[in-house]
């Protein structure tokens, strides 16, 4: 039933699809769908084939954090200034609108903050953790990091660490768009950067990607940053992605399709990791598990996947989202209990304890333009229906 359900879809919305999950601890689908080049096809996907994870990404960031919090170098409730101080040089802030992330134009303030600021010690690492800090979801943080990169065979004249550098100081001084009451979910990429540079910071390594691989430990087969540039991975292993005529002039093939990311070096706590179906699925499993491969304590693994705001549908745990209770792309026969997230790119991945069930789906939906609705899209979304149709299928 899978099969039809992404037949469907190929080639309107995505040319590349792989899917795999578990259900109590066995892997119970394994597939890939399409081609990496859709024009010629060529090259056909695999199971083998990685995925720009995205926003996915943040999962795995995530976790690398809470393994810190788990270590007692860090506490949910303490400021994010006590680990990066200068986030707090320029404190109070103001309050403005923000970008549009794909428009790019700035937006009205909210008349609610007419005439306040921001007392940045406020913020807290649970804020940066559910998306209630405040911070916009988005700034241009690309065009501070530097121009764009060159493709990802060449060597870049900028440094990554340059580039992280730039793009950190430039977050340090930007406008909140609200207050950090707790309570307001306003997804943040640039708090997602922020709690990466923490992050880092708290465990000593000198990057996020090899935070990551310390927190992943014998995990294998890993995500990558930069599988191109930096692992000497062929592009006909990867899905592409969007084509971008305004910045890179390129197809965006082997290098993250976020601009931050990609003008912040190419690997950052909120996109970048690039990977296939079956380690996303693994990576799922041993949070269903509790996930103290990883070094999570279970107290922190509770916090983590119990509600910890719910603004108008919108539940957040720490790091995850919760199933929504009205609309959810995790369709609507996961329990109240699933935890997952999703990516841009049209890559996901929702855990179901009550059902002890893992999905991960991984489409590069981006390929044609990033408006296509059919991932989404109502009740006949891609990702609602495939879903459903596996949580039918194993319980069957």
């Amino acid at each position: 039933m899978l099969d039809s359900i992404v037949r469907k879809h190929l080639g309107d919305t995505f040319p590349a699809c792989a899917a795999c999950a578990y259900h109590h601890g066995e892997v119970v689908l394994h597939g890939a769908w399409g081609w990496i080049d859709p024009e010629t096809k060529q090259i056909p996907v695999t199971r083998d084939t990685l995925f720009d994870l995205a926003s996915v990404t943040k999962t795995f960031a995530a976790t690398a954090f809470l393994a810190q919090v788990s270590a007692g170098r860090a506490g949910l409730d303490d400021p994010v200034i006590g680990v990066v101080p200068e986030f707090g040089g320029d404190s109070p802030r103001p309050i403005d609108g923000g970008q549009d992330p794909h428009s790019k134009e700035r937006q009205p303030p909210d008349p609610t903050f007419a005439g306040q600021s921001v007392d940045v010690s406020r913020v807290t690492f649970r804020h940066l953790l559910t998306h209630t800090s405040g911070l916009p979801p988005w700034r241009d943080v690309y065009n501070a990091a530097g121009p764009a990169p060159l493709p990802p065979e060449q060597a870049d004249p900028i440094a990554p660490a340059v580039r992280w550098k730039r793009a950190m100081e430039a977050i340090y001084g930007y406008p909140f768009v609200g207050q950090p009451d707790g309570r307001t979910v306003r997804y943040s990429d640039i708090g997602l950067m922020l709690l990466g540079e923490a992050a880092v910071r708290l465990s000593g390594a000198d990057a996020m990607e090899a935070l990551i691989g310390q927190t992943l430990g014998d995990f294998a087969p890993k995500p990558v940053y930069n599988p191109v540039r930096d692992h000497g991975i062929a592009r006909e292993r990867i899905a592409p992605t969007e084509d971008d005529p305004t910045w890179r002039k390129r197809r965006v093939w082997g290098e993250v399709h976020d601009e931050n990311t990609c003008g912040a070096g190419g690997a950052s706590s909120h996109a970048g990791l690039f990977a296939t179906a079956e380690t996303v699925a693994a990576f799922g499993q041993r949070w269903l598990e509790g996930a103290s491969a990883f070094g999570i304590t279970p107290q922190i693994w509770r916090e983590a996947t119990r509600q910890q705001v719910d603004d108008h549908d919108t539940r957040r745990g720490l790091g995850w989202a919760l199933r929504g209770k009205v609309d959810s792309m995790a369709g609507e026969l996961m329990s109240m209990n699933a935890f997952g997230h999703s990516g841009f790119t049209g890559t996901s991945l929702w855990i179901d304890p009550e059902r002890a069930l893992v999905v991960a789906l991984l489409t590069n939906r981006v390929y044609p333009g990033r408006w296509h609705e059919g991932i989404d899209g109502g009740i006949h979304g891609f990702r609602r229906a495939a879903h459903d149709t596996i949580v039918e299928g194993v319980k069957s």
